[in-house]
């Protein structure tokens, strides 16, 4: 069974929580000036990286907050965790 630290809730299984994408894709400054084509990619395309990822989740099934973690997608291990806005690389606070 796989946990996942909720920033607020602590440790809890992973059927409380809801997945919610890559955390480093930004949403386009200017969505109107898209191409089909380009909402697609922005959409559907993903690089499939092997490491560390950050990802957003929100804990549906707990205080409905959400959250970032850094979940290594080899194995799985959930690295760190923090508020939306954390960030893993220069604070090393977040680390679960």
């Amino acid at each position: 069974m796989l946990l996942i630290t909720c920033p607020w809730c602590g440790p809890r299984a992973q059927i409380e929580f809801t997945y919610g994408g890559d955390a480093g894709k930004a949403r386009p400054a200017d969505p109107d000036a898209l191409s089909d084509a380009e909402w697609h990619e922005h959409l559907y395309l993903r690089d499939n990286r092997k490491g560390p990822h950050d990802e957003l989740w929100q804990h549906s099934g707990g205080c409905r907050s959400w959250f970032k973690a850094r979940r290594d997608t080899r194995n799985h291990d959930i690295l760190a965790t923090g508020p939306v806005d954390a960030d893993f690389d220069s604070t090393g606070s977040d680390e679960t």
